[in-house]
């Protein structure tokens, strides 16, 4: 495995668990141990080479240009790092799992060991977004030709991937994390008649558009005045917006800034009594949190950027496409038509715990997963 830390790579590594596949992980952020994979055989402390030298952290944070131009002095090289580790262990895959993170850095290692079988984990913005950059598309039209398998979130990135050079086998179409344990998140699904709230993911940042759904939501104020809004995940520019606008003040709002983290499970409650979901972004892949949305119940409105949603929602069935993430105007008609239309609630309700959500499960992705993994190696 080759990857930074992140929450979906923890869950999908955890498919691995008792296989017996021996897994070695290069955290190639070198971000530290990860006791929650503690099973796994961790490559850290690879990156420093004077660790214990305290002015380096002073160096990077107050002259950052500084400390970039002299990187090689207080680094490892990654490639070599990287290379020192597939000539110790021999790995019969490596696995990388985002292109610009996992797979540049060790593009030219891969193409010397060109027998070593390598897969491609595609995520979320990994590919579509980056494909309207060049300096990134080159990389992007370097790295697919090696890479001999292919898992991704979404169906839109299948065709990406084929469109700039991979030409190697799709072993499936998977949420990013794996799936999710269903069974466990029953007794967090309260009945449709118990549920009023307004769930809004406020991630702005480089791709989310969480504002324009505020601003829609300002718009619907007056109709909105019984419905609670929990708005988490909320960043600095959201908060500052929220404040400005003086919205927690007309409306009763809550909000988890991103300085309060909150763990799925803690998401997956928020799902589980909440009336509507709205996502905003303007680049993603299959959004983790509208797979949650829609297994906790909750109606979900999410862009479709690529058309990736709409590989899972039918608009105006099982939930609402916003194909435009900056039109306020066209945001805010589809939260009217959401709370409003009670008979489409309950029908895409049914549609998604009874058509959709059983795709979902853990249990049988990690059972296709493991079985593609085995197919390479066999």
């Amino acid at each position: 495995m080759v990857s930074m830390n992140s929450i979906h790579f923890e869950r999908w590594t955890e498919q691995l668990k008792d296989t017996g596949h021996e897994i070695y992980w290069f955290n190639v952020r070198d971000g530290g141990y990860s006791h929650k994979l503690s099973w796994v055989k961790q490559i850290v402390g690879w990156k420093h080479k004077y660790p214990n030298f305290k002015g380096r952290t002073f160096i990077k944070k107050s002259i950052p240009w500084l400390y970039e131009k002299l990187g090689f002095i207080f680094t490892n090289n990654t490639e070599k790092a990287f290379e020192k580790s597939i000539l110790e262990i021999k790995p019969d895959v490596v696995h990388s799992f985002v292109l610009y993170i996992s797979c540049v850095p060790i593009l030219t290692v891969m193409q010397k060991h060109s027998d070593i079988k390598w897969i491609y984990s595609s995520w979320g913005s990994d590919l579509f977004y980056f494909q309207h950059h060049t300096d990134y598309l080159k990389n992007i039209k370097s790295v697919l030709p090696r890479v001999n398998f292919l898992f991704t979130d979404c169906k839109r990135d299948v065709a990406l991937a084929k469109k700039y050079g991979f030409n190697g086998e799709l072993l499936g179409v998977y949420p990013g994390g794996g799936g999710y344990p269903i069974e466990d998140f029953k007794q967090y699904l309260f009945p449709l008649k118990q549920r009023n709230t307004i769930l809004v993911k406020g991630y702005q940042g480089r791709s989310g558009r969480a504002i324009n759904v505020l601003k829609a939501i300002i718009e619907l104020s007056d109709r909105l005045k019984k419905f609670p809004i929990v708005v988490f995940g909320a960043d600095k520019e959201v908060e500052d917006f929220i404040k400005n606008s003086h919205l927690n003040s007309n409306l009763d709002f809550t909000i988890y800034s991103t300085s309060k983290f909150l763990s799925q499970l803690e998401i997956i409650k928020l799902m589980g009594e909440a009336l509507i979901y709205i996502g905003n972004s303007n680049s993603d892949g299959m959004p983790n949190t509208l797979l949650e949305a829609i297994i906790m119940g909750a109606f979900p409105i999410q862009s479709n950027p690529g058309g990736a949603t709409s590989e899972i929602i039918e608009h105006n069935k099982n939930g609402l496409l916003i194909n435009d993430c900056d039109d306020v105007k066209s945001i805010a008609g589809l939260i009217n038509t959401a709370i409003n239309d009670e008979t489409l609630r309950l029908s895409a309700f049914r549609i998604n715990q009874n058509e959709v959500k059983p795709n979902l499960n853990r249990e049988e992705i990690t059972n296709r997963v493991i079985l593609n993994y085995n197919s390479i190696i066999n």
